[in-house]
């Protein structure tokens, strides 16, 4: 594979960061990262390869190898690893190269990279093919993928509490648990699509600000969202009964909400989302208590796909 930015068509010599969560995918982490760093090291490339006890050192070792000039930042995880990378490469033009290895993969997803294949994957670093994408900002706080922001949220915050059972079956048990006694949440939305800001109150079950498609691991809740149009999509569902609400729920996720007569989307430059008593997530990883500002960020990210 050669890298046409390079003098003489190689990448020997040049140096890039590898961060990787061994956790993410169940282990699969650090079985990725294996494959994809002799890929890596074999195409000439320097890798330093980096890993962190915890997020916040995983996020001060990636800042300090962008301080330091590497050429890209690479993370080997999953979504929640590739927020972290966001966080330290937003704005640099460093770009962020991305082996996937998580149960989510939507950030993989939406760029169109290989999601089961680390050699694969790293091919793609090689080629160091760029693409610049927009990214959803709050404060000094950036996301790639959605904002939950309502029943979801809850839903997370609920799951993250429980050690029982793992995966996919834990936010199935953590939904069934929340439905029982969720009511519908006062939301005072202020919207700003560039021609002036409106202000709506609604009752709603849910709030999703979305600057791609999904998040979940392929959980379309904000179907038609681009991550390079400059906007980011905002979906409300407002009041609904509990029996249309577990009927719709599987709905909302696959894109196809068409006829759901409580779904609202509105396309805009920036939102402010205010609710009592709600946690939001981002790229699955709690964000912050609303109420919160999320502004586009358009062009704040280069990648490698």
């Amino acid at each position: 594979m050669h890298d046409p930015s390079g003098p003489d068509g190689s990448v020997r010599g040049r140096e890039i960061a590898l961060l990787t969560n061994p956790t993410s995918g169940r282990g699969r982490g650090a079985r990725h990262r294996d494959a994809a760093l002799g890929r890596l090291r074999e195409s000439g490339f320097v890798v330093r390869n980096l890993q962190g006890r915890d997020g916040d050192e995983a996020l001060d070792l990636a800042r300090a190898c962008v301080a330091d000039g590497v050429e890209a930042l690479v993370v080997c995880g999953g979504d929640g690893l590739v927020h972290l990378g966001v966080q330290a490469v937003a704005g640099t033009g460093v770009p962020l190269g991305l082996i996937p290895s998580g149960t989510g993969n939507d950030v993989a997803r939406y760029l169109g990279l290989p999601r089961t294949d680390p050699v694969a994957a790293a091919d793609r670093v090689i080629a160091s093919r760029r693409r610049t994408i927009d990214l959803a900002r709050s404060g000094d706080r950036w996301f790639v993928t959605v904002l939950a922001a309502g029943f979801d949220a809850i839903v997370n915050e609920r799951a993250n509490a429980m050690t029982w059972p793992k995966g996919q079956m834990r936010y199935n048990l953590a939904t069934l648990a929340e439905l029982r006694t969720f009511r519908p949440l006062p939301y005072v939305l202020q919207l700003d699509d560039g021609a002036g800001v409106q202000t709506i109150e609604h009752e709603a079950m849910l709030v999703a600000v979305g600057n791609g498609p999904s998040f979940g691991g392929g959980l379309r809740i904000t179907e038609g969202a681009l991550l390079d149009d400059g906007l980011l999509d905002v979906v409300v569902i407002t009041r609904m009964s509990k029996p249309k609400l577990v009927r719709s729920y599987p709905r909302l996720f696959t894109g196809r909400i068409d006829g759901v007569a409580e779904y609202v989307h509105r396309r805009v430059r920036s939102v402010t989302v205010a609710a009592p008593g709600i946690v939001s997530y981002a790229d699955g990883e709690r964000f912050g208590p609303l109420p919160l500002t999320v502004t586009c960020d358009p062009g704040a990210l280069e990648v490698l796909a």
